[in-house]
């Protein structure tokens, strides 16, 4: 029974201790526990918070005293040379070299994770599966070093006949155009390998947002008269569109600050090379350059040049990851 203003009889009624129950928010802000855990919620978002905004600023502050005295362009230059009172230093090579690998283990890494995870969830038996899965998530716990000796040793002289090939036969394109680097240590070579870093993470977080598509949702679209692909297309790639594209971003960060694989592999340039749009030439990263003149920080103004590379890196990640939030609260707020 319910009085006149819609409040059950029940819930008007003292509870045991002789006090009125709490009801709605007042019974879940009373509660001791619910203010501990939201309490040490909103802690753990402050201070990631103010970890990422620190280290920004720290980034800033060491970089800036660097960039004053910079008399080259920072952003178009392709010098680097800070040894001297009159440092001439700039990344556009570095961008370069770091976005197009970290695109290419992008196109490839995306679309083969997102096929294994539809595999292990929609087509494969229980019995491989689960099997199936541990086995791509293992790849995550290789190092980054093995994973840079094995592509220099191992996968570097099955890669260059497939490298000849595209010589012969799209040299024509700029993209594909002979270089002075010969061998393995090109941006397409390493952009394989980070690739293959990447797919677990892919692979993984594609799995379980997946695997989380509603049975209904699948169940209708058979009822419907859907085949088994239709019914991935329409019902449980839209449910999984977030979860891949926060993957992919999250592969795309961990490409972007590779370090050791990517300096054991990728041919450095010396000084006075021409420029090329190739990917079959050579260069350095930002975390490359980075790892490679880590023993050269004796100066603030050395230590700074490298620390605004460092900067670079850190506002291209957090661009990355901000357009990536983006697209899915779009994607969210469409779905709605």
């Amino acid at each position: 029974m319910s009085s006149a203003t819609g409040v059950s009889i029940a819930d008007e009624l003292p509870g045991p201790d002789g006090r009125p129950p709490m009801t709605g928010d007042s019974a879940s802000t009373g509660r001791l526990g619910d203010q501990i855990f939201g309490g040490a919620a909103k802690g753990a978002g402050g201070v990631v918070i103010a970890i990422v905004t620190l280290v920004g600023l720290f980034l800033l502050w060491q970089a800036i005293p660097a960039l004053s005295k910079n008399e080259a362009n920072f952003l178009t230059s392709r010098e680097w040379s800070v040894d001297s009172a009159h440092p001439r230093f700039g990344i556009v090579e570095l961008l370069w070299t770091t976005v197009a690998a970290s695109t290419i283990a992008l196109i490839i890494a995306v679309p083969l994770g997102v096929a294994v995870a539809l595999f292990i969830t929609q087509y494969a038996p229980r019995w491989l599966s689960n099997p199936a899965a541990s086995t791509i998530d293992l790849l995550a716990a290789v190092p980054s070093i093995v994973y840079g000796l094995w592509g220099l040793r191992t996968f570097g002289p099955v890669y260059e006949p497939f490298q000849n090939f595209l010589l012969q036969h799209l040299g024509w394109f700029p993209l594909f155009s002979k270089t002075s680097v010969s061998g393995s240590g090109t941006i397409l070579f390493i952009g394989i390998v980070l690739a293959i870093m990447v797919l677990p993470i892919v692979t993984a977080l594609s799995r379980e947002v997946f695997a989380q598509t509603p049975v209904t949702h699948r169940e209708g679209a058979l009822a419907l008269g859907a085949t088994k692909w239709e019914m991935i297309r329409t019902a449980v790639l839209p449910f999984g569109r977030p979860g891949v594209i926060s993957a992919s971003m999250l592969a795309l960060g961990r490409a972007l600050g590779e370090t050791i694989a990517v300096t054991i592999i990728v041919s450095t340039l010396a000084d006075g090379t021409p420029w090329s749009w190739s990917l079959l030439n050579g260069g350095e990263t930002f975390a490359s350059r980075i790892a490679n003149n880590a023993a050269e920080f004796d100066s603030p103004q050395k230590a700074g040049a490298f620390i605004a590379a460092g900067l670079v890196l850190f506002i291209l990640t957090f661009v990355v990851n901000a357009i990536a939030r983006i697209v899915i609260e779009r994607r969210k707020a469409f779905s709605e």
